[in-house]
């Protein structure tokens, strides 16, 4: 779907594909300031674990998702098919990673990259939900 809509926030949405864009993009940055916050604190002796890293992340990539929320109605079905694809995926690529590599277990990156991969999965699923139920 390449119809433009205005969220109500200024931007424009074009569809799924941009909504995933642009949460990946929203990642990257809360990867990166994850990053800077490391650098700053690794002097103090402190480094950020996987659930701080987890947290930012999923802080800065919510944006584009809650725009289309705010958009309007119906959201109920969109929002749990989201949560539920995120926690699905999420699962999924953390037991799978444990498994692969136990080793990564101990320090929790099996969660870590589940989390990474789940938003835009979960962005993805509610932006199809949301505009199926708009078209009918």
């Amino acid at each position: 779907m390449t119809d433009e809509k205005d969220t109500g926030t200024g931007s424009i949405w074009r569809g799924a594909s941009d909504l995933v864009r642009s949460t990946v993009v929203l990642q990257l940055v809360g990867l990166a300031f994850c990053g800077v916050v490391a650098l700053v604190a690794w002097p103090f002796g402190w480094l950020p674990d996987s659930h701080f890293i987890a947290v930012m992340t999923a802080l800065f990539a919510g944006k584009p998702a809650g725009d289309l929320y705010r958009e309007g109605p119906p959201r109920r079905l969109a929002a749990a098919a989201a949560l539920l694809a995120l926690t699905t995926v999420g699962l999924l690529v953390a037991a799978t990673a444990d498994w692969a590599f136990p080793v990564v277990a101990d320090h929790h990156l099996g969660f870590l990259a589940g989390f990474l991969v789940g938003p835009p999965i979960g962005a993805a699923v509610f932006a199809w939900f949301h505009n199926r139920a708009n078209l009918a």
